[in-house]
């Protein structure tokens, strides 16, 4: 039997290579897509654009009409760019309102850069 004492402890050195760091990869910016005012637009004409195009419920749609008509505009989206212009396109494209007699066209919208 051997002396535990005299015991040699080999000591283990394990080497790991350095990966290199990725880079992390950087968030894009945000944009919101804003609804603007105006005085020839119905309730119901807001409210069903915001549903078809967005994909809100009725509740929030038409939380968005009341602030639009209150405010003068709304936030609808934030998102990526690319996706903000497509759905502001989309509001310049959906057309009039046929309930309103004066409506000459689509609402208006931009987007801009989230802060």
């Amino acid at each position: 039997m051997a002396d535990s004492s005299n015991a040699v402890l080999e000591e283990t050195v394990v080497t790991t290579r350095t990966a290199r760091q990725r880079p992390q990869p950087r968030k894009q910016p945000r944009y919101h897509v804003v609804l603007w005012d105006d005085s020839e637009h119905t309730y119901d004409y807001v409210i069903s654009m915001l549903q078809q195009l967005f994909g809100h419920p009725f509740e929030r749609a038409y939380e968005l009409a009341k602030q639009v008509d209150s405010q003068g505009c709304a936030i609808c989206l934030t998102t990526t760019k690319e996706h903000a212009e497509l759905k502001r396109d989309q509001i310049h494209a959906f057309g009039k309102d046929p309930a309103a007699t004066k409506c000459s066209g689509s609402m208006s919208a931009s987007i801009e850069a989230e802060r």
